[in-house]
């Protein structure tokens, strides 16, 4: 999961007492397996904090700011899970002991180019102190090439400042009658609430890095990711990644197989691949620049690039499933993948391929550039749908 490389970098920080995941969707089986799993993996307490609702960026921590302080914590880190990154959790517990005070916060941040940098939030900070100076979310117009990647380091301190909005929210609800009805005092932003007031007051800091980051706004952002992990795997832990092995398949670039998954000898497998838990790859498969989720089948001959398939989902003997890349521009050190819209002048755009779970591909067809629903039981071949 998505998620395990966050969990696995905050279990390396020393000191590290707790880590809790939040999010308002309904905890689940797998969750709990996952989370199981992971306590076992990394030696740490992990937990599920549901909300109630959704409350924004600030207003979950806020919600449950309790449980987050009840074991005397000093400082915590908050990381959006949709992103991917090195993570340089303890650089930036370093770097706030050499700037400011003992109640400072810190934003991770990268560089990015000045066309791309109004789809994030932006950062204009002194060049000496690398205080925070102004901040803008998404602005219309270039403020700075420095980002924020969505990954903090908060004092207790930081609950101060969002009651400040919580109950200037409140206020604001009950001397005006809002249009919507969905609004709610709690929902609270961290960036446009919280950071835009900070920003000034010596109270704010950021640092940054030099390592890969990228947000995982779509699925082919998915699969940008895949590579990256799988790129810091070949340096950081290329135990993880599969080798060439006398009667084993041909492995090319970094690809990781889960040791559950079934993969004949004659199949070709990446580079950048993951393949998951209980997979079986029949003989002459290729597969490239793809995800494979546990339980999916791809028989004997089928061609699989720039896919994710979806878990128990079978692909049928000689069919070629296929999507279009959507990477960065490789010429710019500073871009960013780009999360494009679902369509285009009136047609789907073509990106990467997405089968759901449980979908059936029939022999000797081609799925090309499409989305299929989970379910679904093809019986021709397509190009550039989404399939209901």
């Amino acid at each position: 999961p998505m998620v395990q490389h966050h969990i696995e970098a905050c279990a390396k920080v020393p000191g590290m007492k707790e880590i809790l995941l939040m999010g308002f969707y309904q905890p689940h089986e797998a969750l709990s397996r996952f989370l199981v799993s992971a306590q076992q993996e990394f030696k740490i307490p992990i937990r599920y904090l549901q909300e109630y609702a959704a409350l924004g960026t600030g207003g979950g921590i806020y919600h449950f700011r309790d449980q987050i302080l009840s074991g005397g914590a000093e400082a915590f880190f908050v990381l959006n899970a949709d992103v991917c990154s090195e993570f340089p959790l303890q650089e930036m517990l370093e770097f706030r002991q050499q700037h400011g005070d003992a109640h400072s916060f810190v934003i991770l941040g990268t560089t990015a180019n000045r066309t791309q940098a109004l789809n994030y939030g932006c950062i204009v900070a002194n060049a000496n102190t690398q205080e925070v100076q102004h901040y803008v979310e998404k602005p219309s117009t270039f403020v700075s090439e420095i980002i924020n990647c969505g990954i903090y380091l908060f004092t207790p301190a930081i609950f101060q400042h969002i009651g400040e909005v919580f109950q200037r929210n409140q206020q604001e609800l009950v001397l005006e009658e809002s249009s919507n009805g969905w609004q709610r005092a709690e929902a609270i932003r961290l960036e446009q609430d919280v950071f835009t007031a900070l920003a000034g007051s010596g109270k704010l800091y950021v640092y940054k890095t030099d390592g890969f980051w990228s947000q995982i706004k779509s699925a082919g952002s998915a699969i940008y990711a895949s590579r990256l992990y799988l790129n810091q795997y070949s340096k950081s832990h290329p135990e993880r990644l599969a080798q060439n092995k006398p009667g084993g398949p041909i492995i090319r670039g970094n690809v990781y197989i889960h040791p559950t998954a079934s993969i004949d000898s004659t199949a070709v497998l990446g580079p950048n691949v993951s393949i998951g838990e209980g997979v079986t790859v029949g003989a002459g498969v290729r597969v490239r620049e793809s995800i494979v989720l546990h339980g999916a089948s791809l028989h004997d001959h089928t061609c699989v690039l720039n896919t994710i398939v979806g878990w128990d989902s079978t692909i049928g003997r000689w069919a070629r499933v296929e999507g279009t890349p959507s990477d960065p521009n490789p010429n710019d050190p500073y871009a960013k993948i780009d999360s494009e819209t679902l369509f285009r002048d009136g047609r789907l755009t073509p990106s990467i391929t997405i089968l759901g779970c449980s979908v059936t591909i029939p022999a000797e067809v081609v799925i090309l550039n499409s989305i299929v629903l989970p379910h679904k039981e093809l019986s021709r071949s397509y190009k550039n749908q989404i399939i209901l």
